[in-house]
């Protein structure tokens, strides 16, 4: 068996497990870790300003940048950190079903984007709801909620809002909340992997010990051109 079997699943992404290219690659960022436009729109909770998990995750997003061979992967910016409570559409990805079935595939964005924030003008807010790490990977967090009451919250969310924008992504009822920091560009290698291994189980733990769940602003709609900006258009509260 090689180290690169042995390696806990913490380290592994779901897609790359560390070692082969991002299906981003070449459209969300290039080879240079520099990213590309790849304008749509999404509903987000961002971190609460000031929170104490804020500087937190913060804190955590710094100690990646020092980790070796984190010059392998594209870093999303500070300012962007977000958990996407429910998926928008994105000017790359026209198909069915990740686009409302009753608007034509062929639409601008800007005029989705206009679109979408008009049926969720009269929106009312779902229950309130908790998160906290799961585990934690080589992009960033993977989360969970904090109780049974929050995972009930949370689907009602995405169910109802799945019904107003009239999608439901093939993952819809198990997908994966998260924090991301970076996107993979290039393998890291087994002995890097394995130091960022030891690091990521540290944050967590600490993490977890110190904060019951995150800090999070009420979702809002965005719009966005790349993965550095996600401009707030109607706030779900």
């Amino acid at each position: 068996m090689s180290n690169m079997q042995l390696l806990p699943a913490l380290v592994r992404f779901s897609e790359t497990e560390g070692t082969g290219p991002s299906r981003h690659l070449g459209v969300r960022f290039n080879q240079e870790g520099k990213f590309l436009p790849e304008p749509g729109n999404t509903i987000v909770c961002h971190l609460t300003d000031g929170s104490a998990t804020q500087q937190a995750i913060r804190q955590m997003r710094s100690r990646y940048l020092t980790m070796p061979e984190a010059d392998r992967l594209a870093f999303t910016a500070e300012s962007s950190l977000h958990m996407t409570l429910f998926q928008g559409i994105i000017e790359y990805r026209r198909a069915l079903p990740y686009w409302p079935a009753d608007l034509p595939l062929e639409t601008p964005i800007d005029d989705m984007t206009e679109i979408m924030a008009q049926r969720l003008e009269h929106f009312r807010a779902g229950p309130e709801f908790r998160v906290t790490i799961d585990h934690m990977t080589l992009l960033g967090l993977r989360l969970k909620p904090v109780n049974e009451n929050d995972r009930l919250a949370l689907a009602e969310w995405r169910n109802r809002l799945a019904d107003l924008m009239g999608y439901r992504h093939p993952d819809h009822d198990v997908y994966e909340f998260h924090i991301t920091f970076a996107y993979l560009v290039r393998p890291l290698s087994e002995p890097a992997l394995f130091e960022w291994q030891a690091m990521l189980t540290k944050m967590r733990d600490d993490f977890c010990t110190q904060f019951d769940y995150i800090a999070l602003n009420p979702p809002a709609f965005c719009a966005f051109e790349d993965m550095h900006h996600f401009e707030e258009l109607v706030v779900l509260d």
